[in-house]
């Protein structure tokens, strides 16, 4: 599935229909009145947040949405049909933001409606204008005219949990060993270019979401590699799976990997990180030492004992096999939901 997390497109609200001109004008009837009928209301643009969507794909098909414009009003008091609105689905966590980058609202909330621009209002006709000094009036209303604003969406993804680390440090393994996700998995840097999804489910009653963030490198914060553009993903995440490659074939040394990613982190916060949110690197992280049945029991050891020694507790887990997976849901469990 291809993932667009940031389109730029133009939204106008529908016109307000004209109100009519009418007089009645029927055989035996003396002296009919004015009978015009009120235009109707133009639609308006609503965003929905929509669950089943993932990204804004749906959307990609064109650049300009429009509601439609109320019907005018008729003769015999006819009211116009009102414009139907336009309702731009989008998945939950999208920003709609000004081209300069203002916030103008946050859907995060499943479900939520948000009418973001109001259609015209219909016109009256000219039977509203009726009075005891003006028993014919001529004069009718022209609709209102809608609104329009240029804007762009981002999605920044909703998860509880994001899993960080180097390319092919078996992130793509380990959500697919966790949750039903069934992210692209090959041994090659940047298998991942999107982010994955998935719903994990700690015991019988609570779940949570994890996300798959592609792979970082130094640089990422200045768009090296895949960059920003996926580092703004684990901004909503209230922590970090903190996955480190301990098997050795990448040639790289573990401890420098899991000091690389917090550099990366501190980086983007000097950048990037609002005001009120919590830098990414002040979030809780597990620091997990992952593929270790590549690993012999005397080097594994080392291994700990050296993140041990700098004051870092560690898990130990296999993605391939399956090993120490459940004591790590038990303590992202413990962490998000605060269970034991």
């Amino acid at each position: 599935m291809k993932f667009i997390d940031e389109i730029q497109i133009t939204i106008k609200s529908g016109k307000g229909g004209p109100g009519a001109k009418s007089f009645r004008r029927e055989k035996f009837v003396p002296r009919g009145g004015p009978d015009g009928g009120d235009g109707g209301k133009g639609g308006d643009v609503i965003f929905r947040a929509n669950p089943r969507l993932l990204s804004l794909l749906d959307l990609r098909t064109k650049s300009i949405f429009k509601a439609d414009d109320g019907a005018p009003g008729g003769p015999q008091h006819s009211s116009g049909l009102n414009g139907a609105d336009m309702v731009l689905d989008v998945p939950p966590g999208t920003i709609i933001m000004t081209q300069n980058g203002e916030v103008l609202a946050d859907l995060t909330e499943p479900g939520v409606e948000l009418v973001f621009l109001k259609g015209g209002r219909g016109g009256k006709g000219n039977a509203f204008f009726k009075t005891s000094v003006n028993q014919a009036p001529t004069h009718f209303q022209p609709g209102e005219a809608g609104e329009s604003r240029d804007i762009r969406l981002e999605l920044k993804l909703l998860a509880n949990v994001g899993i960080i680390g180097f390319p092919n440090a078996g992130k793509s393994t380990l959500i697919s060993r966790i949750s039903a996700a069934r992210p692209k998995i090959a041994d090659y840097p940047f298998t991942t270019l999107v982010p994955n999804l998935g719903v994990v489910r700690i015991d019988s009653e609570r779940t949570l979401v994890v996300a798959d963030i592609p792979g970082l490198i130094p640089g990422a914060h200045k768009g090296e590699g895949l960059g920003i553009k996926f580092l703004k993903h684990v901004e909503r995440t209230s922590c970090f799976i903190h996955l480190i490659d301990v098997s050795g074939v990448s040639g790289r040394d573990p401890l420098d990997d899991y000091r690389a990613i917090n550099a990366e982190l501190k980086e983007y916060d000097s950048l990037y990180n609002e005001e009120g949110e919590t830098p990414l690197s002040l979030r809780k992280q597990v620091v997990v030492l992952n593929k270790i049945d590549s690993l012999a029991d005397a080097d594994l050891h080392d291994v700990v004992a050296r993140f041990k020694k700098q004051g870092i507790e560690t898990l130990q887990t296999s993605s391939a096999t399956g090993q120490g997976i459940q004591e790590l849901l038990y303590k992202i469990g413990e962490m998000v939901l605060g269970q034991n």
